[in-house]
């Protein structure tokens, strides 16, 4: 007995030290770091959520200022290092420096969240960076969405707290100890020159107050406070796994002006989001005033009518030698930029502006996709499209890169299809989903932008055609890059969301929200004047039925599959009866939108479906083929027509310049996509939401495509759609799988196409309706031998490989 007690007793210590190794090998991301900040916040200015911009309860209230704080550590390191790296996270944003030098190259790092719930944070390898002996960290922290003050332009109006810092270095040496130098107590903490900084506002730069090497070794910090250590109830921290905002683009100017009032503006020849840089020399204290827009007026001044005002970049000379500065924690939609010097009084000398550049910022998801054509009007489309999706790629998809820089949540959906062919979005748009997760009420709502800071009232914060992104989104992660994983994360909320849906519906169905926005009719753009509401709202609430079937079924959930799959047939019966006209083919007013959508979601009976959609095609025409469907129907009208073999309607539509639309918008001197089809001057003129095309350039024109069964590209499908004029198309997509690439040209009675297939996908081809009756010829063009396959129709299958293949 004492003997088996004994083994006993050695097994528990054996377990016990394997246990205490392998936890010694966990590495505790944060150690004992606390949220350190300059000041803390009262309790009666903290403002959660936030309250819109411009309402009047605001009056003078929420006015202070937040300090921009710098923060600094040093330490010393006595052994040698085998690794070293930190977790950092500041909130709203932050800069790090190690030893005088900048860690990393992210802008506006980390990306914002829904801070009540989660809150995001960065790591880097630093070990090249520290060295023995004594090491010095410097981070300067600004607000972002953490705090929004009630000054110059603001879209809202909030307070989490003041600026704060949370670090942890962690090193490890080659002789297998290691140390955590964390963020407490023993940081110093002072205010930077910058003194005022607002996502939405602009930012103030005074020279003037620059400490010299603030963030190296030897610095005096003697006069520098103790921070305050922050215990509030801050969200949980977790990695920021998306791709980091960075200046992705430099534009020099391009024209200098003055306006007929005088002023002098500075024109970079692009809209887009961005920062300004600037090299300047001058006197101390001089003022430069730059104030940034995306149009000017008749008089050639800036107004920021559309993008909202007053957005300044203000810097203030320390008047030594060449000074260069651009801002931080900030950014503006603009093409356009007004500068005044405001000198100080009796200076013998003026300011000069050396130099003044465009830095385009944006989420740096990887480009996957190029499209070239034969046809200057539908490539300077292209990029039309290109400009307003980049300059909305934040750490959410943006509406705009001025005015709002919120999630609305209905273009991520839509728009979608075309910027993952454009883009790698996986990331980004995973993020959205966490977005929408952490913004969903407690009775399900999803609301229309994500993370809420703000809730918006009626149709602003519940519209079934914007939170129906909760379900839409995670289905298309799975279809475009085979993330099952998400959909099971998403599930809960997806439910939750359908539920509410059923909750506020009337016999089926639903009659509220925004409807299709932005739409053509006789009045003014907004809320939809074509379609009725009921239309839109119930279509994709039959729409989102559909997919948390497929979903449930997917996932082995029978009882939520049946469930969903009744109510589906209830919703289509319901809008079928209200609106449907069987005799004549007409669905609800027969609008563009109206036909799409039954037609997309599959609400129009099968045996029916030709008879409404030539329905729709003669509308279109007996309308000279004017585009009308706004924000939510056009993204189907595109798909329903591509699908269905009029791609000939799609070119009619939109090669013109003289009804609102795409080339209309170029005509007007867009440079990027604008928010409504007139390219109207008091609204945005970088929005994305009406981009839908650019899904047409690839999976139309282009030809590329996934079938209806295939997941993440491995069932693809190339049916280049010729049309009008066009006479050749080059069109490239890096699939999960690989390059999917389709380049055709049409060279006299001859349709050449060259096809590239990744590994571990199938191919089918369609040849064009036109050239089915050809002889063809089909090249390996790696081997250089033809290839026997079985053609029937103009459809036959390829593997992986690359070919020529010819219609004669």
């Amino acid at each position: 007995m004492k003997k088996i007690s004994l083994l006993f007793f050695v097994l528990i210590v054996i377990i016990s030290c394997t246990k205490t190794k392998q936890n010694k090998d966990i590495i505790d991301p944060w150690a004992d770091a606390q949220w350190i900040a300059f000041e803390k916040i009262e309790d009666s200015l903290k403002l959660v959520p936030g309250i819109h911009g411009f309402n009047k309860s605001l009056k003078n209230k929420y006015k202070k200022r937040s300090i921009v704080p710098l923060f600094r550590k040093t330490f010393e390191i006595t052994k040698t290092i085998e690794k070293a790296s930190i977790n950092i996270s500041g909130l709203g944003h932050y800069e790090l420096y190690i030893n005088g030098n900048k860690i990393g190259d992210r802008f506006l790092a980390p990306g914002w969240s829904f801070y009540q719930k989660h809150n995001l944070y960065n790591s880097y390898d630093i070990t090249e960076r520290l060295k023995k002996g004594e090491n010095a960290l410097g981070a300067i922290v600004g607000n972002g969405f953490y705090n929004v003050n009630n000054e110059r332009y603001r879209k809202l109006v909030i307070a989490y707290g003041y600026p704060k810092l949370i670090f942890n270095i962690h090193i490890k040496y080659t002789d297998g100890s290691i140390e955590n130098i964390v963020s407490d107590g023993d940081c110093k903490v002072s205010s930077s020159p910058i003194v005022f900084s607002s996502i939405f506002g602009g930012e103030d730069y005074d020279a003037r107050l620059e400490q010299k090497g603030w963030s190296t070794v030897g610095f005096d910090d003697s006069q520098w406070k103790i921070p305050v250590l922050i215990n509030d109830s801050s969200g949980k921290l977790i990695p920021e796994t998306d791709f980091p905002l960075k200046v992705m683009q430099e534009f020099e100017v391009q024209t200098i002006s003055k306006s007929k009032t005088g002023k002098i503006i500075y024109d970079f020849g692009q809209n887009a989001s961005g920062i300004i840089s600037l090299k300047v020399k001058g006197n101390k204290g001089t003022q430069v005033r730059i104030r940034p827009d995306e149009l000017i007026n008749e008089d050639g001044d800036v107004t920021q009518k559309s993008g909202g005002g007053p957005y300044e970049f203000n810097y203030t000379l320390k008047g030594k030698g060449v000074e260069e500065w651009q801002p931080r924690f900030t950014y503006y939609g603009f093409r356009y930029a007004d500068i005044e010097i405001i000198e100080p009084k009796n200076q013998n000398s003026k300011t000069e502006i050396i130099e003044l550049k465009m830095l385009h910022t944006r989420n740096s998801s990887p480009t996957v996709g190029s499209f070239n054509c034969s046809d200057t009007l539908f490539n300077q489309i292209f990029e039309l499209i290109n400009w307003g999706i980049k300059s909305n790629m934040a750490s959410v998809a943006t509406d705009c890169p001025h005015r709002e820089k919120l999630g609305w949540l209905e273009q991520t959906y839509l728009i979608g299809p075309s910027m993952h062919y454009n883009y790698d979005i996986h990331a980004l748009y995973s993020k959205i989903v966490d977005d929408m997760m952490d913004s969903q009420l407690d009775n399900g709502l999803v609301p229309d932008i994500a993370p809420e800071y703000v809730p918006f009232g009626g149709g602003f914060r519940d519209s079934p055609e914007w939170g129906s992104a909760s379900v839409i989104i995670p289905w298309q992660l799975y279809k475009w890059y085979g993330d099952k994983e998400i959909l099971k994360k998403a599930y809960p909320m997806m439910k939750r969301y359908v539920d509410y849906l059923q909750g506020k519906s009337q016999s089926n169905l639903l009659d509220h929200g925004l409807g299709d926005w932005f739409d053509l009719g006789p009045g003014e753009p907004g809320e939809a004047q074509l379609t009725p509401k009921t239309v839109t709202a119930t279509s994709i609430y039959y729409y989102d039925l559909q997919l948390i079937a497929k979903t449930a079924k997917m996932m082995g959930l029978e009882g939520d599959y049946n469930k969903y799959e009744v109510l589906a047939d209830k919703v289509k019966s319901a809008l079928l009866e209200k609106y449907y006209h069987r005799e004549t083919g007409v669905f609800s007013t027969g609008s563009q939108t109206a036909y799409a959508m039954s037609l997309y979601t599959g609400i129009i009976p099968e045996t029916d479906k030709e008879k409404v959609f030539n329905n729709l095609i003669e509308s279109i025409k007996n309308n000279d083929y004017a585009l009308t469907s706004g924000d939510i129907g056009y993204h189907f009208l595109v798909r329903v027509l591509s699908e269905n073999g009029r791609s000939d309607i799609l070119y009619k539509m939109n090669y013109r310049s003289d009804r609102p639309g795409y080339g209309y918008q170029l005509k007007k001197g867009a440079t990027a996509l604008t928010e409504s089809w007139a390219a109207l001057t008091n609204v945005s003129n970088n929005h994305m939401m009406l981009g839908h095309l650019m899904e047409w350039f690839y999976s139309g024109l282009g030809g590329i495509y996934q079938d209806d069964s295939s997941v993440a590209y491995n069932e693809i499908i190339i049916a280049p759609k010729p049309v009008g004029t066009i006479k050749w198309v080059k069109c490239d997509f890096n699939s999960p799988n690989g390059i999917i690439s389709s380049q055709w040209k049409i060279e006299e009675k001859t349709f050449n196409l060259n096809v590239e297939i990744p590994e571990n996908t199938i191919a089918t081809i369609i040849i064009p309706e036109n050239y089915r009756k050809s002889q063809y010829v089909v090249m390996d063009l790696n081997s250089q031998n033809f290839v026997d396959v079985k053609i029937k129709d103009g459809v036959f299958k390829i593997a992986h490989g690359e070919y020529e293949i010819k219609a004669n």
